[in-house]
């Protein structure tokens, strides 16, 4: 069984569809980085004044790659070379799932299914700096309470 996306073959041509999907869906400014001590990919963009920040980890996927594919005796290649190729094809996958993803949100906003805020509220940027989703989190806005 594979893992969805291992087999992407996009990765830079990804980040080039996401520019063009948010340029076209309207978009005043678009960014991306890699922060390789967090493993992460960061896209930035602003919509009619509202800043978004999507992130997603490579080291997520590197691990979840590796679980599907573990290590063994009779791999081809040595231990670093196996880990290396996880890291890699995270790399990969990683710009193709945004690119799908960002393509996803972007059309239901435009045929009307959700709104942009609908669409993105985890990842609009608020004046702290942080996401909507990181300050619900840091001020324990999500956590269920003990009903026993």
């Amino acid at each position: 069984m594979t893992l969805p996306y291992e087999n992407a073959t996009s990765g830079d041509k990804a980040l080039a569809d996401i520019q063009k999907i948010l340029n076209s869906f309207g978009c005043q400014q678009f960014g991306s980085m890699v922060d390789n001590e967090a493993k992460e990919i960061r896209i930035f963009f602003k919509w009619k004044n509202r800043q978004v920040s999507l992130s997603a980890s490579m080291a997520g996927y590197a691990a979840a790659w590796l679980r599907h594919h573990p290590y063994s005796s009779r791999t081809r290649c040595s231990r670093a070379e196996h880990e290396r190729k996880a890291v890699s094809t995270a790399n990969t996958a990683v710009y193709s799932m945004l690119r799908d993803w960002v393509k996803g949100q972007v059309t239901a906003v435009e045929v009307g299914i959700l709104s942009f805020e609908g669409a993105f509220l985890g990842q609009i940027l608020l004046p702290s700096g942080l996401t909507v989703l990181e300050h619900a989190k840091t001020s324990n806005l999500l956590a269920l309470e003990n009903k026993s």
